[in-house]
């Protein structure tokens, strides 16, 4: 008989599926009871709206952190699809969607080229594509703001179903699919795979290459779409300041949801649980009128600890 008695230290305890949904929990429930009006309707669906766009491109890291990469080009990405979208507008909306997104494509699929064929780190070449391409937007858009005026278009960002934002209603689309995707298809397994350990992978036949550059490309699109949604709010394209700081948002809402930067686990809900806890701590230090810089400190300490405890641990 084992008498052997289970370890309960803290560590051990936290399961980092339980953990982010609870930390969410709590810091819900205590703006509730400590800051005025916070939970309302009206508040809930306000941050649902402005954290929509930071679950986009959350959702597209996950599967690059998942496959052992990283993307830094998300950002930059929404400020090429911003300006080309709002120069290309006048010639319709089809148009300049199809273009757009072509254009965030591309961003993919270079990402994946220079990855998984060249075999290029993923930090220092997505650093370098970030640089490129926010500077690209900046070289289109000649470096100022391009304004439009396309009431259709325009919706996606503004506009509403029923009481519910529409683009609260795309990223729940977009959530749903991803979930279903690591956890019900071929593909989001081999994603997991590879990211566990890229060596068996190959020997057990999965095409590692073809894996990664498929993760590059939904990361982009979803960037894109990220900037599409971005552009029809604001109505002008911004090169300079459309998705500034959007790569560490979304590396900081998949970390804090539970997929470790080693790799080899996706948890899609978690990283939308990760989001919404850096849009809680966002809203309420605005409500509560306390300096923005101090919910980015906080922020960084949350990014630490869930770190600390997706360490490997000594065997």
């Amino acid at each position: 008989m084992n008498s052997k008695k289970p370890d309960l230290s803290w560590k051990n305890l936290w399961n980092p599926n339980l953990g982010a949904p609870a930390a969410l929990l709590i810091l819900y429930v205590a703006n509730a009871v400590f800051t005025p009006r916070f939970a309302t309707v009206s508040n809930t669906l306000n941050m649902l709206l402005q954290v929509s766009t930071t679950m986009f491109i959350a959702v597209g890291m996950t599967f690059v952190i998942a496959s052992r990469g990283i993307d830094l080009t998300v950002g930059s990405t929404m400020a090429l699809v911003s300006v080309i979208v709002a120069l290309l507008i006048k010639y319709g909306i089809t148009v300049a969607i199809s273009f757009a997104l072509c254009c965030a494509l591309l961003v993919g699929l270079l990402n994946g080229f220079l990855i998984s064929r060249l075999k290029l780190d993923p930090l220092i070449t997505t650093l370098a594509a970030l640089i490129l391409w926010r500077g690209v937007a900046q070289v289109i858009g000649d470096g100022q703001l391009v304004p439009f005026t396309h009431p259709t278009f325009e919706a996606l960002g503004k506009g509403y179903l029923g009481f519910i934002p529409i683009q609260v209603v795309i990223a729940a689309v977009v959530i749903a699919g991803a979930f279903f995707c690591i956890r019900s298809t071929l593909f989001g397994r081999q994603i997991v795979a590879v990211g566990g350990n890229e060596k068996a992978a190959r020997l057990a036949g999965i095409r590692a290459e073809r894996v990664k550059y498929i993760v590059y490309i939904v990361s982009a699109l979803l960037a894109g779409l990220a900037g599409l949604v971005e552009t029809a709010r604001l109505g002008m394209g911004d090169p300079s300041k459309v998705g500034v700081n959007a790569e560490f948002e979304a590396i900081a809402a998949v970390v804090v949801g539970g997929t470790p930067f080693s790799g080899g686990r996706a948890n899609v809900l978690g990283t939308v649980v990760g989001a919404l806890i850096m849009q809680v701590i966002s809203t309420s230090f605005n409500m509560l009128l306390i300096p923005f810089t101090w919910s980015l400190v906080l922020k960084s300490v949350i990014i630490l600890f869930a770190i600390f405890l997706q360490r490997p641990k000594e065997v």
